[in-house]
């Protein structure tokens, strides 16, 4: 797409008030664009007030599918945008650096969704305070966090068991080169469930692929440009079956 004349930015300085007038048409039939915030250096998110309004703002636009590419990072915003979709996926590349930027998002997201489901306030300070893995309550994963919470308040405690389950982020790793960078999926749900007590999701992956980059410098879709593709074709597979878990017909 070329540089859009209206993005996010509108929104953020109070321009425009209503995100639909924002959406910029595509070449393809039923896709818009909502640009990031590009023209505003000084701001790239709005603050935490506007940015529950936004959130309720893509709520009530009307499309069957909303996408929201969060970036990278551990930024409130991202987190907030993360937990508020009803599916959240993480993309990550096979290499340290990566997986870990990963398990450090998921324990950030996942307490922030601890602290907004409990209704008591110290429980609430409980979570913040375990935030910071060298806490004074030698809380280290959120196993640990939940037998504090139980101990704490057995209600509260049954609360952020429930919360818990039904916290099941979605990974799928991306530019696969080996037998062992796809079984990194698995690793990374292995490793969720026995520490964090989360299960977590493996879509799928995508293989590291010129014509992802042949695309790319082509300014056009995959599927578009190399449809036949080994990553087209993954692509298209993660796709069914997200499709599938909200219940749409292919």
């Amino acid at each position: 797409m070329p540089q859009p004349k209206t993005s996010l930015a509108d929104y953020v300085s109070g321009r425009e008030e209503r995100i639909e007038r924002l959406l910029v048409e595509t070449p393809y039939h039923g896709l818009g664009l909502l640009a990031a915030t590009h023209g505003n250096l000084s701001a790239a998110q709005p603050d935490a007030a506007r940015r529950i309004e936004f959130l309720r703002e893509l709520r009530r636009l009307p499309c069957d599918f909303v996408f929201v590419d969060c970036g990278a990072g551990a930024h409130p915003a991202t987190i907030d945008y993360f937990l508020v979709g009803d599916e959240g996926v993480l993309v990550l590349h096979p290499e340290p650096t990566s997986v870990e930027n990963t398990y450090t998002f998921i324990r950030a997201a996942f307490y922030r969704r601890m602290q907004l489901a409990m209704q008591k306030h110290d429980v609430r300070e409980c979570i913040r305070e375990a935030m910071d893995q060298r806490n004074d309550r030698g809380i280290r994963t959120p196993l640990d966090l939940l037998e504090a919470v139980r101990h704490m308040d057995p209600e509260e405690g049954q609360r952020f068991s429930v919360t818990m389950r039904s916290f099941r982020p979605r990974i799928l790793v991306n530019e696969v080169a080996s037998a062992e960078d796809i079984k990194l999926g698995f690793s990374v749900r292995s490793v969720c469930r026995k520490f964090f007590g989360i299960e977590a999701d493996y879509l799928g992956y995508v293989n590291r692929d010129q014509a992802v980059r042949d695309a790319v410098l082509a300014r056009k879709p995959l599927l578009e440009v190399r449809p036949e593709s080994d990553s087209a074709v993954y692509l298209q597979r993660i796709a069914g079956k997200l499709v599938e878990a909200a219940g749409a017909p292919r």
